[in-house]
C-alpha cells in the first residue's frame, strides 16, 4: 500500500532538520504556502506539521508559524539530558536527598540482613503484594486522610507502575481520558501506549475549568478523569473542598472514573480531603516514595475499589507480577519505623525554603508557584520560544522542562517548568540567578 502523501513530505523535512539543513529555529513555510508549493490540499499540509511535532523536531506558536526546534535541553517526555558544557544545575527533574539518606540505607539493609528470614525476600511476592506489606501502606495512608482496607491496596514498582495497571485494566483502546490541558507527562506516555483519546480540559491559575469538564463529560463519553488536586505538577494547585466536591459530582453524573495522582500530595501537611475519601468507590488513588524519599526507591502503590481490585491485580500480575520483595521490606520498614513521616517533614521544610530562594532569585518574573512545591511554572516572554530558552540555559549548563513535556494537547504556553529539588540547597540561589540573567539577556 503506498503511504499517505503527507509522510514522504513530513520525512523529507525530518531528514532536512536532522542533517542541519534546516537548522534551529528556522521557520516553516505557512500552511497555505507549503500547500500551495507542494500542490496538496491545506488538511494535508496541516498533518505534514502534526507528524513533525509529533516527533518532537518542530514546535508551532499560533501567530507566529512553525520553527524548527531547539533540541538541547529537557523539551519533552523522552528528551536528552545530554549538555554542551559542565553541568550547573539540573531544574529538570525533582530527586530530593538528604545528605544522612545513605547512612540510613546503609543502617536499614543491615538490618534487613539481619532480619529472621531472609529468604522470604527472594521468593516471589503475590501480585499486589502480601497482606502484611498492604496494611502497612494501608496504615500509612490513614495520616493522608485515606481509610481503606489493605485488600484495596495494590504495591507496585513505583507510581507510573502504579498508574499503569490501572488504565490497563480499567480501559479499553479509543475511551476517552479527561486530563489537565497541563499536566504530568508520564500520563501522556501511558494514554499513547493503552491507546487512549487524551480530552484536555482547560486550566486556571486555580485548578481546571470545571465548567469545562462538566461539558466534556455531558458531551463525550469519559471513562476516566485524571486528576492531581494536591500540589499539581506542574502548576502547583491544591484545590479547595469545594471545587473537590465539584469534580466527584462531575464524574458521578458522568458514571466516570477518577485517577487521582497523589504524588506531591505529602507536601501538603493539611489538604483538604482526597477525591478518594469523597468518593471510595469511583477513585483509584495512586502515589508512591519518589518524591519523599528518594527517585531510585521504586515503591508505590494504588488504592482502588474493592469491586476493581481484582482486575487491577491482574493487570500488574501480567506485566510485572509483583513489587520487588527486598525494595518492598525497605519501603514498608521505612513507614512502620517512622523514617519516612521524618523524611516527609523535612521535605515540607526543603519545599518551602527552596521557594523562598526562588521567590527571591526570579521576582518580578512571570512565576506560579505554590509557597510549599517543588516546582515552579516560569512564563516568558513572547519572543522567548521555549525550546530556544532551553538551548540557551543548556548552553549555561543548565536543564529545564518545557511547556510542551506538560501539554497534553494542541495548547503550548510560553513557558518552562523549574524543578528545585534537585541541586544542593546553597546552589539554587545562584542557578537561578544565572538562569535569569540568560533569560532576560535573549534579543527581542
Amino acid at each position: 500500500m503506498r503511504p499517505p502523501s503527507y509522510k514522504g513530505i513530513a520525512d523529507e523535512f525530518a531528514a532536512a532538520i536532522r542533517s542541519g539543513a534546516l537548522p534551529p529555529g528556522a521557520r516553516l513555510p505557512a500552511h497555505r504556502d507549503l500547500a500551495r508549493e507542494r500542490r496538496i490540499a491545506l488538511g494535508t499540509a496541516t498533518r505534514v506539521y502534526a507528524e513533525l511535532a509529533a516527533m518532537g523536531l518542530v514546535v508551532g506558536e499560533p501567530g507566529r508559524g512553525t520553527f524548527v526546534r531547539h533540541r538541547s535541553g529537557y523539551d519533552g517526555p523522552e528528551p536528552s539530558r545530554a549538555l554542551p558544557v559542565p553541568r550547573v544545575a539540573d531544574l529538570s527533574f525533582n530527586q530530593p536527598l538528604d545528605p544522612d539518606q545513605a547512612g540510613a540505607l546503609r543502617m536499614a539493609l543491615r538490618t534487613l540482613a539481619a532480619s529472621g528470614d531472609v529468604e522470604s525476600l527472594l521468593r516471589q511476592h503475590p501480585a499486589g503484594g502480601r497482606r502484611h506489606d498492604r496494611a502497612v501502606v494501608a496504615t500509612y495512608l490513614l495520616g493522608r486522610g485515606i481509610d481503606a482496607a489493605p485488600d484495596d491496596v495494590l504495591l507496585t514498582g513505583g507510581t507510573q507502575q502504579a498508574l499503569d495497571a490501572v488504565l490497563r485494566a480499567l480501559t479499553r483502546p479509543g475511551d476517552v481520558l479527561a486530563v489537565d490541558a497541563l499536566s504530568y507527562p508520564g500520563i501522556r506516555l501511558l494514554a499513547a501506549a493503552h491507546g487512549l483519546d487524551l480530552a484536555p480540559v482547560p486550566v486556571t491559575p486555580a485548578g481546571p475549568d470545571l465548567a469545562a469538564l462538566d461539558r466534556l463529560c455531558r458531551t463525550r463519553p469519559v471513562r476516566a478523569i485524571y486528576a492531581m488536586p494536591t500540589l499539581h505538577n506542574p502548576l502547583g494547585w491544591v484545590l479547595d473542598r469545594e471545587a473537590r466536591a465539584r469534580v466527584v459530582e462531575i464524574a458521578r453524573a458522568a458514571g466516570c472514573l477518577i485517577v487521582e495522582d497523589g504524588t506531591y500530595a505529602f507536601l501538603d501537611a493539611a489538604p483538604p480531603p482526597s477525591l478518594r475519601a469523597l468518593a471510595p468507590e469511583r477513585t483509584c488513588y495512586v502515589a508512591g516514595l519518589s518524591k519523599n524519599v528518594a527517585a531510585g526507591l521504586r515503591f508505590g502503590f494504588a488504592v482502588v475499589p474493592g469491586h476493581l481490585a481484582g482486575a487491577v491485580t491482574r493487570s500488574l500480575r501480567s506485566a510485572a507480577w509483583s513489587a520487588p520483595g527486598i525494595v518492598t521490606a525497605l519501603a514498608t520498614g521505612w513507614i512502620a519505623d517512622g523514617t519516612v513521616a521524618r523524611l516527609e517533614e523535612a521535605r515540607r521544610r526543603d519545599a518551602a525554603a527552596r521557594q523562598e530562594i526562588a521567590r527571591t532569585a526570579l521576582g518580578g518574573m512571570d512565576v506560579v508557584a505554590h509557597p510549599g512545591s517543588y516546582i515552579v511554572w516560569l512564563g516568558l516572554e513572547p519572543h522567548q520560544r521555549p525550546d530556544h530558552v532551553a538551548a540557551v540555559l543548556a548552553e549555561e549548563g543548565i536543564l529545564v522542562s518545557t511547556a510542551d513535556a506538560f501539554a497534553t494537547g494542541a495548547w503550548r504556553p510560553p513557558a518552562i517548568r523549574l524543578a528545585l529539588a534537585t541541586p544542593p540547597l546553597d546552589d539554587l540561589g545562584p542557578a537561578l540567578r544565572r538562569l535569569r540573567s540568560a533569560i532576560e539577556a535573549i534579543p527581542p
